[in-house]
């Protein structure tokens, strides 16, 4: 995930219907993924910011940090049925401050149904012949959402990850819709991966927006997943990705397309690796890399791993797919020529566009080239 920051923007729209009462203006189709979910800069600096010097510590930074202006806990896992069919499935958590006072001061006014925070979820299940997804909004209450720590159990209603300890693992996931549900259960015994520099992560060249930003990209899962009713039992790997800040994109910047790629053995470990890129304004066809800023990181299931630098990265899509009035590239080609990785991606669904707030397209993805495998692609702004 560096991960879905366009539902930032369904969180934006909920907030002015929480509060305001009123309907909230659609976005205009023009506008990029930096305007809509930006802010007034002023605003901004009224919320903690993202330093380079903080140190991430764990667990104490899996639960929420309510002092800046949002966060995710974002799940992503590649299954698999007793058939041998490959299914992906996503799960995601969203907090956001609802204004500078609230996050700063941890206070709210003497009313039992008061908040700073407002959550969200987004969930959905893809197969080759099938998308859903839903999801679910709350203000944040002890009774309706919120991040428990002791145990760890992150919730919106009976959507959830529980744990058994402070840490993240091992812990049982569920949730779901009328038309599909889960109920899963997530182990790893592999370090956490800390992205860009030590878990402060750059959004733009200039450095003018980071986030912290940890990875967990070896995770074994098994459980089961029913759709349309239909129960099956399934096996696979997972990927979590933890990121929070007070901004993430500048003004200017149109969205993004982030691939999690599970590559198989490289340099004699199983590998992961995370790619980026936030795209500038411009035509992405006619002048690809126009103002785009590229970030990744390999990392091996013993902890180690090296940070990409955004001259390292090559990407490029190869093939479109019209989905309800959107073209969504769907097959690229990913290259880091420093590392002998050159990897087509394709979609397992290329009709995977997530029919919610606000739309982007997400699902399950396959690796072939230098290495072979499976992973997940997000894409925004299109």
């Amino acid at each position: 995930m560096f991960k879905p920051l366009c539902q930032l923007i369904g969180v934006a729209l909920a907030t002015l219907m929480l509060i305001a009462c009123e309907p909230a203006a659609a976005p205009e189709k023009s506008q990029g993924m930096g305007k809509l979910i930006g802010s007034d800069q002023a605003d901004i600096e009224r919320y903690a910011r993202v330093l380079p010097q903080t140190q991430l510590t764990f667990p104490e930074d899996h639960k929420a940090h309510e002092d800046f202006r949002q966060e995710w806990w974002y799940l992503t896992a590649n299954l698999e049925t007793l058939q041998g069919e490959p299914l992906g499935l996503q799960w995601t958590q969203f907090r956001i401050a609802l204004n500078p006072e609230s996050a700063l001061s941890g206070q709210v006014e003497d009313n039992s149904w008061a908040t700073g925070q407002l959550y969200m979820a987004h969930s959905a299940v893809t197969t080759a012949t099938d998308h859903l997804a839903a999801e679910r909004w709350s203000r944040g209450n002890p009774e309706l959402a919120g991040v428990d720590t002791a145990p760890l159990r992150i919730y919106l209603d009976n959507w959830q990850w529980q744990s058994r300890s402070k840490d993240l693992f091992p812990a049982i996931l569920e949730g779901g819709d009328a038309d599909f549900s889960y109920r899963l259960k997530l182990g790893s015994r592999a370090p956490y991966q800390l992205q860009g520099k030590q878990g402060f992560s750059l959004k733009s060249a200039d450095g003018a927006v980071a986030s912290h930003y940890y990875t967990q990209p070896f995770i074994h899962i098994k459980g089961e997943v029913t759709v349309h009713g239909e129960v099956h039992q399934v096996r696979g790997d997972g990927w979590l990705d933890r990121e929070w800040s007070s901004q993430f994109l500048t003004g200017n910047q149109q969205g993004w397309d982030w691939f999690a790629l599970r590559i198989g053995e490289h340099k004699g470990q199983e590998t992961a690796l995370m790619l980026f890129q936030l795209r500038g304004g411009g035509d992405l066809s006619s002048n690809p890399g126009a103002n785009h800023f590229f970030s990744g990181r390999l990392m091996y299931e013993d902890g180690s791993g090296r940070s990409l630098s955004p001259d390292e990265i090559q990407i490029q899509a190869l093939e479109t797919y019209n989905t309800k009035g959107k073209k969504i590239p769907v097959k690229w080609r990913l290259q880091v020529p420093a590392e002998q990785i050159d990897l087509t991606v394709s979609a397992l669904n290329p009709d995977a566009l997530m029919p919610l707030t606000i739309q982007y397209w997400e699902g399950p993805i396959s690796i072939e080239g230098s290495h072979q495998g499976r992973g997940y692609m997000e894409l925004t702004g299109y």
